[in-house]
């Protein structure tokens, strides 16, 4: 498989790095009070992730979605969608 497609990678040391935040987290405040503050936590360590990923600063995709200042970052799913297209060459 990676000799056809190089961009794979060779480890799944990338899956695991990203969850590593989370469980320090989660080590040091001993997890969340209830169900809503753990789906809470998840969702903004996954948009975390997930900017760090595409190279885009959190804060500035935070404040862009809570309409402070000019809303200039295109949604997530169109971005990662454009990114896939250009990397897959379609």
């Amino acid at each position: 498989m990676v000799l056809d497609r190089p961009e794979i990678p060779l480890h799944t040391n990338g899956s695991e790095t990203d969850i590593r935040d989370f469980v320090k987290k989660r080590k040091i405040s001993g997890g969340t009070r209830s169900d809503e503050g753990r789906r809470c936590r998840d969702t903004f360590a996954s948009l975390k992730k997930t900017c760090r990923k595409l190279d885009i600063s959190f804060w500035h995709y935070l404040t862009d979605r809570l309409g402070i200042g000019e809303q200039t970052i295109a949604p997530l799913p169109d971005i990662i969608t454009e990114r896939a297209a250009l990397a897959t060459g379609f």
